[in-house]
């Protein structure tokens, strides 16, 4: 931006004023988007008084807790309008790809940006299937999904050294060349392959099952319900039914633009990491988790206005309803809902449903939640494919591996531009630029240390370290004599 400057009514330029100082700046406007650096050239003296920690005389900082309003990259991938309530994949309305494609295809369309023809669908539908096999190795104790999903994600890092920037050189991934190219496909091709194999592992332990090695032939959730759910029967094939809705809720789940989890692979991918280690970071489930135990304490379609009533007294918590970004309703919701009436058609309701749908119908009525547009959300539906383990692990890895590859993709544009004479570049145009956001300090200035002695006790629960009860044998030792045992000093 440079030294202080006014610009004239009618340019892409938004002018800012300092009454510190009586300068006035112009910044560019891009897409209407500014560039929080640009106020760093916004400077002013240190007031008398003033902390040095705010560091005023190097520029302006922007405060966004949460990055409500901060763009944090420049994207292709998914569009969307949370007033309007609009998500589209590459410029398709989520409605038309429900309807009419199906997981794979789009995973082609998010991460390679059109969709794929006949013979280009089949080499990546084959790929994918064949790197769908695991190591008999990376099956899992006993834990929670989430858990057992998390370790071994990471854990088949281990297996890919040609995937390790940190064994093969930290450009690695950023060349823009073909063989980076290639090496990266490669590993997208393995970790969608390999998300439903683990998906159906950690659900098979958890059930006490062996383990089974992904069939032949089958479609993408095809092959999910049959590792989940195969017995040993002769000729198995899973309900077209359930797996074509099982398709439908992938789809829909495979990105959601710059959410927590995307974000998180962004954030750790900008440090030029393996992909399995990036990937592995942002996993989670709770969403999906806390409605199936709010409808569970509900209990039964009669206690919903009790229920209702004790969310307005924010007695209770009201799970799956709302949106951090759909302000109006969720598109994926009515699609989910309808996706959940052809299944239950075939495996007939229960209680917990009948509940689900007395509390939307419910909400959807009361003045209290339209008024807060609290409506149905994307979690409070999926949750109702019974029999199904369902995460949003599965799909959403499809999301994740489309933004780490635009990355590079952006990488390739840049090089081309300047004829390969960087090879160190990531993330967007214009070099290395790893995820590190600023902060305001407001802690304690500088301060001179205190010997023990002399030191003043701080109280409070948020200053002093919490009690542990401990077991009966914990007790008993450190009331024993023995050799060894010394008096704690510090």
């Amino acid at each position: 931006m440079g030294k202080p400057v006014d610009a004239p009514l009618g340019t892409n330029t938004l002018s800012v004023r300092d009454n510190r100082t009586g300068s006035t700046y112009s910044i560019p406007i891009v897409d209407n988007s500014i560039s929080a650096t640009d106020f760093k050239a916004i400077r002013a003296p240190r007031a008398p008084g003033e902390r040095e920690e705010n560091e005023t005389e190097k520029g302006l900082r922007v405060a966004d807790k949460g990055f409500l309003n901060t763009a944090v990259l420049r994207s292709e991938i998914t569009y969307i309008d949370g007033e309007a309530g609009v998500l589209r994949y590459r410029g398709y309305p989520i409605e038309q790809l429900a309807l009419h494609s199906n997981h794979l295809e789009t995973a082609y369309l998010l991460i390679y940006g059109s969709l794929p023809t006949k013979s280009q669908f089949q080499v990546w539908r084959d790929e994918i299937m064949h790197h769908s096999v695991i190591h008999a190795d990376a099956e899992h104790y006993d834990a929670h999904p989430m858990a057992m999903l998390t370790s071994a994600l990471a854990y088949l890092g281990s297996y890919y050294s040609e995937a390790n920037p940190s064994l093969q050189g930290q450009n690695l991934f950023t060349k823009g060349d073909k063989p980076s190219l290639a090496a990266m496909d490669k590993q997208i091709y393995r970790l969608i392959g390999k998300a439903t194999t683990l998906a159906a592992m950690a659900y098979r332990v958890r059930q006490g099952r062996e383990f089974v090695t992904p069939p032949t032939g089958l479609s993408y959730t095809g092959s999910f319900l049959y590792q989940m759910d195969h017995l040993g029967q002769e000729n198995y094939v899973p309900n077209a039914v359930l797996e074509k809705a099982l398709d439908v809720l992938f789809l829909l789940h495979a990105d959601h633009e710059m959410n927590a989890s995307s974000t998180s692979v962004l954030q750790v991918g900008s440090s030029l990491v393996d992909p399995y280690s990036a990937v592995a970071g942002p996993l989670h489930g709770g969403a999906n988790e806390a409605v199936i135990r709010m409808l569970i304490s509900i209990g039964k379609p009669e206690n919903v206005p009790a229920f209702i009533e004790a969310v307005k007294k924010r007695e209770k918590v009201l799970s799956g309803f709302g949106h951090r970004v759909y302000k109006t309703s969720d598109p994926r919701s009515f699609i989910v809902r309808k996706t959940a009436d052809e299944v239950f058609k075939i495996t007939g309701k229960d209680e917990l449903l009948e509940t689900a749908m007395a509390l939307h119908d419910a909400a959807m009525k009361d003045d209290y939640f339209i008024s807060r547009k609290l409506a149905p959300n994307v979690d409070f539906w999926r949750f109702a494919l019974p029999g199904l383990i369902y995460r949003a692990m599965v799909p959403r890895v499809v999301g994740w591996l489309a933004h780490w590859r635009q990355a590079s993709n952006a990488v390739v544009a840049c090089c081309e531009r300047v004829s390969l004479m960087s090879t160190q570049m990531m993330l967007q145009t214009g070099g290395v630029k790893i995820w590190r956001p600023r902060q305001i300090y407001v802690g304690e200035s500088r301060r001179d240390y205190v010997p023990l002695e002399e030191r003043v006790p701080i109280e409070g629960i948020k200053k002093t370290p919490s009690s542990v009860e401990h077991s009966g044998i914990s007790k008993r030792t450190s009331l024993a004599s023995f050799k060894g045992k010394t008096l704690a000093k510090l």
